[in-house]
C-alpha cells in the first residue's frame, strides 16, 4: 500500500502528500483573510471620505439657506464616527503585528507562497507516484463521495427548478386575480406591474439557466457511477475479467468517460440555443 512506503524523512509518503495539502489549503485560506484585510483597511477610510462628501454635498444642495434635519445630521455624524473608529482599530492591527497573521505582507507574497507550495506537492507526488494499481483502487475508493457529490447538486437545482415554477404558477394567477378583483385598476397597478416582471423574469432565468435539464444530467451521472461501482464490487459484467487490473483500468476508463459526458452537457447548457444545436 501507498501509505506504507517510507520516505527518506522516517514518514511515510501518505503523510508527507497529506501535509503539503494542509499547507496548501492553509495558505488559500490566509490569502482570503489577508484580502479581507486589505480591502477593510483601504475601503474603509474611503467610505469614510465619501461619508463626509455626501454628508457636505447635501448641506449645500439641499439645505444651504436652513437647517440640516436632526436625523439626516445624525446619520452622518454616527456613519462617520464608526467608520473612522472602524479605519483606526484595523490599522491598529495592522501595524501592532500581534493579532493578524499576516500583519506586513502583501497578498501578492503569499500568491507566490501558495504558487510554490503547489509545485513542490507536485514534484513530491511525481517523484513518489505509486503504481497504476494502487492509484486505480484509490481512485474507486473517490468515488462514493463523488457520487453524493453529483447527488447534492442535482438535489439542489431541482429544488430550484421547483421554487421557480411554484414562483411562476402563483404570479400568473395573482395577475388574473388581481385583474379581476380591482376595477378600476388602481390601486392595482402596483401589484400587476410587480407579479407581470416576476412572471417575466422567472420564465427568462428558468429558459437561461435550465435547473431542470442540470438536475436530471446530474443525477443520471450519479446512477451511472453507482450502477458501475456495484458492478465492479458484485465481479459483473463488464468487469468480469480474471485479471484485477484488467477490471480496475476498465472502470476507471469507464467512469472518467461519463464525467466527461457530463462536463459536455454542462457546457452546453451554458451555450445560447443556436451554439447547442451546433455543438451537438
Amino acid at each position: 500500500m501507498a501509505g506504507l512506503i517510507s520516505d527518506s524523512s522516517g514518514g511515510t509518503i501518505t503523510d508527507s502528500l497529506i501535509q503539503y495539502r494542509r499547507d496548501i489549503a492553509d495558505l488559500k485560506q490566509r490569502i482570503k483573510n489577508r484580502r479581507l484585510q486589505v480591502f477593510g483597511m483601504f475601503g474603509t477610510p474611503i467610505f469614510l471620505v465619501s461619508t463626509l462628501m455626501v454628508g457636505a454635498s447635501s448641506k449645500v444642495l439641499l439645505w444651504l439657506h436652513s437647517e440640516m434635519p436632526n436625523a439626516v445630521l445624525n446619520v452622518f455624524v454616527i456613519s462617520a464616527l464608526i467608520l473612522a473608529a472602524a479605519s483606526g482599530v484595523q490599522f491598529y492591527l495592522e501595524f501592532s503585528g500581534e493579532v493578524w497573521e499576516d500583519s506586513g505582507t502583501s497578498v501578492r507574497e503569499l500568491m507566490l507562497e501558495l504558487s510554490l507550495a503547489e509545485e513542490r506537492h507536485v514534484l513530491e507526488a511525481r517523484s513518489r507516484t505509486p503504481p497504476s494499481a494502487d492509484r486505480q483502487a484509490s481512485y474507486r475508493e473517490r468515488l462514493p463521495s463523488e457520487i453524493v457529490r453529483l447527488r447534492m447538486e442535482s438535489r439542489h437545482y431541482r429544488r430550484l427548478h421547483l421554487l421557480m415554477q411554484w414562483l411562476l404558477f402563483i404570479s400568473s394567477a395573482a395577475v388574473s386575480a388581481v385583474t379581476a378583483w380591482f376595477d378600476p385598476p388602481q390601486p392595482a397597478k402596483g401589484v400587476l406591474i410587480c407579479l407581470g416582471f416576476t412572471v417575466t423574469v422567472i420564465t427568462a432565468a428558468v429558459g437561461y439557466f435550465k435547473p431542470r435539464e442540470r438536475a436530471f444530467n446530474l443525477q443520471q451521472t450519479a446512477d451511472n457511477i453507482e450502477q458501475h461501482a456495484t458492478a465492479f464490487e458484485l465481479g459483473i459484467a463488464p468487469y468480469n475479467a480474471p485479471e484485477e487490473a484488467r477490471n480496475l483500468e476498465l472502470f476507471a476508463t469507464t467512469v472518467e468517460d461519463m464525467r466527461a459526458d457530463q462536463r459536455m452537457r454542462e457546457q452546453q447548457l451554458d451555450q445560447p440555443q443556436q451554439g447547442q444545436q451546433q455543438v451537438i
